[in-house]
């Protein structure tokens, strides 16, 4: 049977030390939360000595019962100049009454004559005392070895000194950590394998992503004996990031055999990083392995062939297994095997008819020559290869449209209108409607105007709305592409337009967004007719 591999999650510490991340107390406690839930051995929830939100959410979280994880402090060793039981952070650390504290230590002498401003012997008297304090007063210790590859590869002896003497304090794990990135992975695993034969307290990893190689060196770590991994939810941490768990934690359990999570617990991998995005205001990494939007996204007309014949060719796992599906894209790559795997997944009958699925992919060419993306617009996709098919009209048309914006020197904001003339049927209804922009204004016209003919769309609403200069040399008169996102509550759709007048690029989006609302809602509508008639 594999050693057991412990999982220790510090996203609510170092990985909150990134650009762009700040945790709210209720942002912190909602992850431990699902971090608990997924399954992870530990997780570090703070510095209770450094900052007031940290003691609130240590404060909030005592008396919680985890299902599963241990909660941890984080701290560090005590000034030179007083003891444990009289340094106020360290004492912090017992306030916070987790069951887990970790400090950290010096390991690089260079560090201890400089940063520290102390001799190495007091140094290693610090450590030890630190630990044995702590392990006196009840806590699980993990002693976090600062810099400690970067001191090895300066000073073995002194560096290795430093780690015993945290273990002689009685440390529970003692971690070694890549701090500044810049290490290795054959030396990580050979400096790892030095210090886990000279030691009898499990050893650990931290790696930091300063080379790209946070992963790939906690992987060899293990390999060279490490039972602890470090790291944070998609690689979150400072400068650039921490060694991210949800590469690590598949990495082992699928292509080193560990048994980390249960099946089962393992397909929420991905719903786990997207989460702890949204939490953090972030839009999630479309490129991160195994858990990112683009891991098993198809686009070459080629892989897509070989794909429907059998995943394996171009996939090294099944997505699945980590709660992510496989994704195929039309563009300018795209074959007929494009067209065929995204017509079966829209319900739209061309398998066979190859003029017709040749036909779609010439005019998606044309059209990506334009300006158009539809990787990320399956809604207008599927319009469009739906009007090809003769299966989908445009229920209205336009007949005029003004956009009226009223500005003066003294007038703080814009004053935007649209007025609209559509025609629905035989009837023809003009309308007007204000807005906070000429966009918004068009939006609110249109849906006016349709409201009395289609009621269902009082139910949508803009999500989210991109512009994109699609050929920046041409300055103001360039090509704009709008990618437009809406939700009735229940779905979301994504639609494209593209001109050189925005107006007409956002027109084109809210045109393809109304009309796959109603193209769903039909579609809804004759499914429930047949399940009645089968009754």
């Amino acid at each position: 049977m594999a050693q057991k591999i412990y999982i220790y999650d510090t996203t609510l510490r170092d990985g909150s030390q990134g650009e762009e991340i700040s945790f709210s107390v209720e942002d912190k406690i909602k992850i431990a939360h699902h971090l608990d839930d997924f399954g992870v051995d530990y997780i570090e929830g703070g510095w209770p000595g450094s900052n007031p939100k940290d003691m609130e959410f240590f404060e909030r979280m005592k008396g919680t019962k985890l299902k599963h994880a241990k909660l941890a402090a984080f701290g560090s060793t005590c000034k030179a100049s007083s003891t444990p039981a009289t340094d106020e952070n360290v004492n912090q650390l017992l306030t916070a009454a987790t069951p887990v504290v970790t400090i950290f230590g010096k390991s690089w002498d260079m560090h201890v004559t400089e940063a520290l401003g102390t001799t190495p012997e007091r140094n290693l008297e610090i450590i030890s005392e630190t630990v044995k304090y702590l392990k006196d007063n009840g806590k699980e210790v993990v002693y976090d070895a600062e810099h400690f590859f970067d001191g090895y590869k300066s000073n073995p002896d002194y560096a290795m000194s430093t780690i015993k003497a945290a273990e002689a304090g009685g440390a529970d794990f003692i971690v070694l950590c890549d701090t500044n990135g810049g290490s290795l992975p054959h030396e990580v695993e050979k400096i790892t394998k030095t210090a886990e034969e000279a030691l009898r307290t499990p050893v650990g990893i931290h790696a930091h992503n300063d080379s790209e190689l946070a992963v790939a060196n906690s992987l060899a770590a293990v390999r060279a004996g490490a039972v602890q991994i470090q790291g944070t939810v998609n690689g979150f941490g400072e400068r650039c990031g921490n060694a991210n768990l949800c590469s690590i934690i598949p990495n082992l359990q699928l292509k080193m055999g560990f048994a980390i999570f249960p099946p089962a617990r393992l397909k929420g991998l991905t719903e786990l990083s997207r989460f702890v995005s949204e939490v953090a205001n972030l839009q999630p990494k479309k490129n991160l392995p195994y858990v990112g939007q683009s891991a098993f996204a198809h686009k070459g007309g080629v892989h897509v062939s070989a794909v429907m014949k059998s995943a394996r060719t171009y996939e090294h796992i099944d997505p699945e297994i980590v709660g992510n599906s496989r994704r195929v894209l039309v563009s300018d790559l795209s074959g007929k095997s494009n067209v065929l795997y995204k017509a079966e997944r829209f319900g739209i009958l061309i398998a066979g008819n190859n003029g017709k699925a040749s036909t779609i992919v010439k005019e998606l060419k044309e059209l990506e020559s334009q300006g158009y993306v539809f990787e990320d617009a399956d809604a207008s996709l599927e319009i469009l290869m739906r009007k090809d098919t003769g299966e989908v009209e445009i229920p209205f048309a336009l007949e005029a449209l003004h956009i009226i914006i009223e500005k003066n020197d003294n007038a703080g904001l814009a004053h935007t209108e649209a007025v609209i003339k559509l025609r629905v049927g035989d009837r023809i209804e003009h309308t007007a409607s204000e807005g906070n922009g000429p966009v918004n204004a068009l939006d609110n016209a249109l849906r006016k105007a349709l409201l009395q003919f289609y009621p269902q769309l009082a139910e949508t609403k803009l999500s989210d709305y991109k512009v994109r200069v699609v050929d920046a040399g041409e300055g103001t008169s360039a090509k704009v592409r709008v990618l437009i996102e809406t939700t009735d509550g229940e779905s979301e759709w994504s639609t494209v337009g593209v001109s050189e007048n925005i107006i007409e690029a956002s027109w084109k989006a809210l045109v393809d967004s109304i009309v796959y609302k109603m193209m769903k809602d039909n579609d809804k509508v004759r499914s429930k007719g047949q399940v009645e008639v089968a009754k």
